[in-house]
């Protein structure tokens, strides 16, 4: 079987290869009728879905409240945040999904991500973005048609950062001659990065650069399609496989038969059709979904309290040999 690449204890229990287990979205609560959430009781949520079995918590980067992206998100800053939570929790994963990398001076992103790693023990996941919401980057002045070579440069920047007084060159963001470092480093040789979509780059880049994928739903036929040419491009360029993943939103009924319904980038559906659904994703080569319970029509608690019974015992295998 191929093998993914060891890089912190985070990556290497998330991802695994021929496996598939689930992380939760951040703010994990129900907010429909506003795109700004209420936060109340987010510790708590975040501590119950790791005494569930979630194996990982995704917060978002949203520097702006933009009201015609209709999602503020955790609205926290997502390093702050993580680094608060790492303070609140002992080993469920703590992702970012993803870090819109343009909007940002990648050192800042560097010292950030690697502080919150190594305060963590080495539970930090590095998601990224070019950015999709082209009115925060005036407030920034940024060049939003420009964001494929910001976010290749902030990227290889971040790359870089991670070695001893590195030597690097970028046309956007200055040069490392090696007499300054960066510090603290990452508790593995490198940060673990995924890339989400295609963040204006091909997908021969991404397999070559990144240390996963990060995808959005998209139909069985559709999905396999992209799964399969991102791996076979991945395992062309080294010795190792690299993970696959997706969000989804989820509204999980109390009838374990409830025939599957659309929603917003996912499904309101039973137990029984969520099994069989996140089998079908497993076997075509997703390593992890992130569940957004945005739109639960359940309580939060019982939700969190349902997927724990009913879905994550399928898929959620806990290992005690990730190494740091």
């Amino acid at each position: 079987m191929s093998q993914f690449e060891p890089i912190n204890k985070a990556y290497n229990t998330v991802f695994r290869p021929g496996e598939l287990n689930i992380g939760i979205v951040s703010p994990i609560e129900r907010y429909t009728q506003s795109p700004v959430p209420s936060l109340e009781r987010h510790l708590e949520r975040v501590k119950l879905a790791e005494a569930a079995g979630f194996a990982a918590i995704w917060v978002r980067d949203v520097p702006f409240n933009v009201p015609s992206f209709g999602d503020a998100g955790q609205t926290f800053d997502p390093f702050t945040y993580l680094g608060y939570l790492a303070a609140h929790t002992e080993h469920i994963a703590l992702a970012t999904g993803s870090i819109a990398l343009p909007l940002h001076y990648p050192v800042h992103v560097a010292k950030s991500a690697a502080t919150i790693d190594q305060l963590s023990g080495g539970r930090l996941i590095l998601g990224v973005a070019s950015g999709d919401r082209p009115e925060e980057y005036p407030a920034m002045q940024m060049n939003f048609e420009q964001r494929d070579q910001a976010f290749r440069e902030a990227f290889e920047y971040i790359r870089a950062a991670a070695g001893s007084f590195p030597h690097h060159q970028s046309e956007l963001y200055g040069h490392m001659n090696g007499q300054i470092d960066v510090l603290p480093k990452p508790t593995g040789h490198k940060l673990p990065i995924l890339i989400t979509g295609h963040s204006r780059q091909t997908i021969d880049w991404i397999a070559e650069h990144g240390d996963g994928w990060m995808y959005y739903p998209r139909n069985l036929y559709m999905q396999q399609y992209n799964i399969q040419e991102f791996k076979q491009k991945a395992q062309a360029t080294g010795d190792y496989d690299k993970p696959f993943m997706q969000p989804l939103y989820l509204d999980l009924m109390a009838d374990d038969d409830f025939i599957p319904q659309p929603i917003h980038l996912g499904f309101r559906m039973g137990a029984h059709h969520a099994i069989e659904y996140f089998e079908q994703l497993r076997s075509l080569g997703v390593n992890h979904i992130g569940l957004n319970l945005r739109f639960s029509s359940s309580p939060i608690d019982k939700a969190i309290e349902r997927i724990a019974e009913k879905i994550l015992p399928h898929f959620n295998i806990k290992t005690e040999n990730a190494i740091s």
